[in-house]
């Protein structure tokens, strides 16, 4: 919903190139010339006001990463430092007021633009990660209300049903393994502006407005005004007080429909029942994604047991089990599996919470991670079962909750093993995680693991974490750990790990050429600290300037590889660094010439015959001297390394959750 104090952000985001992978094409000095006045012309802000023929905005500019403890000011790339650690205390709390960031770092001017006849006025909203557009749940999680133009009466009972209304006509946003819809515009009125919108202007040789470009509503990210969520669920079953079933069959084939939907604070118990949930014509999209229409069993405001089931769906935005708002959802011994598209398995949004012990789930379609979530996060413990996802853009776990699993077997068949957005995080403690992603020419590279932040307004900016303590984890195709856009957290511990045939890196901490939307080129890379905790890594460590790496090994951790700095994503480059901390005790093996910013060594350092490698400073000063074939050029080496900045492992034991009774 709009907020009264929304502000607008000036600005075009300019011409994505059509370029495959990170290799940069050649462009005609006539193209580059208009691309530049063009930049020049656009400003950023935030709306303060609309006029009858104007707009005030407060100016500002796009934001770029930022942490505590990057390179001083001045110091660019190539410069020394005395150190690359960081502060990150705090950094995965979320803003206070629940609003999301604004893309923009505002200056405080005021600028009132013009507007004249031929100003054209629209409305982007910005591609790359599931669920495009829709507003977000409203902060206190509650439920929509029933809409007033509801076809049917949804009565409370056990057996009562009904056809639910049209659903939302939205089309639900692919996940990045997907080919991504094009960037959506549509003309609209300086009416349908409003304070607090992020706004880019394009402006003519007489300084008024040419275009104007809503990028986000009420300076947040990416959210579309068009999918303002639903007002009611239509279901075939509701449950509004206390109940218990046992052994019975709930079956829905309305369009949008759920077979079962808990509300109104009922705490129901479902033992050894069969939800059937088919359906040709629903829709599925952002509703189905954001709020669980259409799902089997939809948990919005009440605490639900279920244990001994079979969920099966066959409809477009068929999720197997969906907990949304004040929803409690354990789950256990369930068998669930679902075929069409936006069909998650277990699914959490809107600050739902679910606990799932013992499942086994399947899921078919695009869109359809095993383990899901979506806009409004949640939390999610997982443990123990089989999770499978056959579907292209469907990974084994999507995150954008707070996710934990332990002793899972989770593959994904058809995209990357794992994909987390923004301020949100997914912890793994024994479990077999298997990914097989495609290539894709719209993808700057190919990954198993992705933490990114999509622009799409599912995900508050912050820091993105993936955590792996023990168990396997493999890759069928392409590079390991991929980080773009945004801050990123990876702690991997004693993970027997298996690479593709190909393995185009162990770990890509870049900008990207925005093919995706995922930020603004030149400005989008990534923020990440990678702790590696009695790890064997092998493959290639990929960082760009625009990006900041701090990279731990500890505990006898291995990495058997090269750190090369690929600028090919970073625009006219900036003050990034990656920064290598190898205690004592710990080693790398090079495999090629390596370039960083700072080397920590207190461990050791050899090719793979066991040979010295040559250490020498970006000056041109030799640390050390080496009879390997190999380099490693750095702006700053110690012999000493301080481990005090890296990750420390949490425990299952910090998110274990004791199985209740009604689950016995």
């Amino acid at each position: 919903m709009k907020r009264n104090h929304l502000a607008i952000t000036l600005g075009i985001i300019l011409g994505v190139s059509a370029l495959t992978g990170c290799t940069k094409s050649s462009t005609n000095d006539t193209s580059i010339s208009k691309e530049k006045e063009s930049e020049e012309n656009t400003v950023y802000g935030e709306v303060k006001s609309v006029g009858e023929s104007s707009v005030t905005i407060e100016v500002g500019t796009m934001k770029e990463m930022e942490k505590d403890g990057e390179n001083p000011s001045g110091a660019g790339k190539g410069e020394n430092t005395d150190s690359a650690q960081t502060d990150r205390e705090g950094e995965n709390q979320p803003p206070q007021g629940g609003e999301q960031p604004s893309m923009l770092d505002l200056t405080g001017e005021e600028k009132e633009i013009k507007i004249t006849d031929d100003t054209v006025i629209q409305r982007q909203s910005m591609g790359g990660g599931p669920g495009q557009g829709g507003e977000a749940p409203s902060a206190d999680g509650e439920a929509p209300e029933k809409p007033e133009d509801t076809t049917g009466t949804t009565e409370s009972s056990t057996d009562n049903s009904t056809e639910s209304s049209t659903g939302s006509d939205s089309k639900d946003g692919e996940e990045p393994g997907e080919n991504p819809p094009e960037q959506q515009t549509e003309t609209i009125t300086l009416d349908d502006i409003s304070e607090g919108d992020t706004v880019s202007i394009t402006l003519d040789e007489d300084g008024n407005a040419e275009t104007i470009t809503v990028m986000s509503m009420g300076g947040g990210m990416g959210q579309s005004p068009d999918a303002g969520g639903v007002d009611s669920y239509a279901a075939a079953t509701e449950y509004t007080s206390d109940t218990e079933a046992d052994g019975e069959t709930f079956t829905s084939t309305g369009t949008d429909e759920n077979a079962v939907h808990i509300l109104d604070g009922a705490q129901v118990t479902l033992k050894n029942v069969t939800a059937d949930r088919t359906s040709s014509d629903s829709k599925g999209g952002d509703n189905s994604s954001f709020y669980g229409v259409g799902a089997a069993i939809l948990n919005t405001d009440g605490k639900a047991y279920i244990s001994g089931s079979t969920v099966d769906t066959d409809a477009a935005g068929g999720a197997g089990i969906f907990s949304y708002g004040d929803g409690v959802t354990y789950v256990s011994d369930t068998t669930i599996k679902t075929q069409q598209d936006t069909s998650g398995g277990i699914h959490a949004a809107g600050g739902g919470t679910l606990y799932a012990w013992d499942l086994d789930v399947e899921t078919n379609g695009e869109s359809s991670a095993a383990i899901r979530s979506d806009r409004g996060g949640g939390t999610m413990v997982v443990d123990g079962g089989t999770y499978t996802s056959n579907g292209t853009g469907s990974p084994a776990i999507y995150s954008t909750a707070n996710i934990a699993v332990n002793n899972a077997d989770l593959t994904a068949n058809g995209s990357e093993a794992v994909c987390i957005e923004g301020l949100n995080s997914l912890h793994l403690y024994n479990s077999n995680l298997t990914g097989n992603m495609s290539d894709n020419e719209q993808n700057d590279c190919t990954w198993n693991v992705i933490l990114y932040q999509s622009m799409s307004g599912d995900s508050e900016l912050g820091n993105s974490t993936f955590e792996m303590d023990g168990g396997s984890l493999t890759a069928k195709n392409g590079g390991m750990f991929y980080t773009t856009n945004t801050e990123s957290t990876f702690v991997l511990s004693d993970v027997d790990i298996t690479y593709a045939e190909d393995n185009d890196f162990f770990l890509k901490c870049t900008g990207n050429q925005n093919q995706r939307g995922w930020g603004q080129s030149g400005s989008n890379g990534a923020d990440c600290l990678f702790t590696a905790i009695t790890q064997k890594m092998k493959g290639d460590i990929i960082w760009d300037s625009i990006s900041k790496l701090d990279f731990y090994m500890t505990d006898g951790s291995t990495l058997k590889g090269a750190v090369k700095d690929d600028e090919s994503c970073a625009g006219d480059g900036g003050s990034g660094y990656a920064s290598l901390y190898i205690e004592e005790g710990s080693s790398w093996v090079v495999t090629g010439d390596s370039e960083l910013t700072n080397l920590y060594c207190a461990g050791t350092i050899t090719d793979e015959d066991g040979n010295s490698v040559t250490i020498k400073g970006s000056d041109g000063t030799v640390y050390a001297e080496g009879t390997s074939q190999y380099t490693i050029t750095v702006d700053k080496y110690e012999k000493t390394a301080d481990m005090s900045g890296c990750s420390q492992a949490t425990q299952w034991s910090d998110y274990e959750t004791e199985k209740p009774e009604q689950l016995s």
